[in-house]
């Protein structure tokens, strides 16, 4: 079962972005639910400096986990 995608959560994209210059598998943080199953997404290098926002359906997002998780 997918889990459902909520603030804060660590996504990364299924499928490349180049309007935006994002491409598939990079790793992002949601920053707001604009609407059911839309989020924004703030994409950010290691020091934490923003280079790309955007709106995204959920289909198009992976949550990323960084503990265990029971399926």
């Amino acid at each position: 079962m997918k889990q459902a995608i909520q603030m804060h959560d660590v996504v990364a994209l299924l499928h490349d972005l180049p309007e935006y210059g994002l491409v598939a598998g990079q790793v992002g943080t949601v920053v707001m639910d604009l609407a059911p199953g839309v989020f924004e997404v703030e994409f950010s290098d290691n020091s934490g400096k923003a280079y790309a926002m955007a709106s995204l359906k959920a289909g198009a997002l992976l949550v990323l986990h960084d503990e265990p998780v029971v399926a």
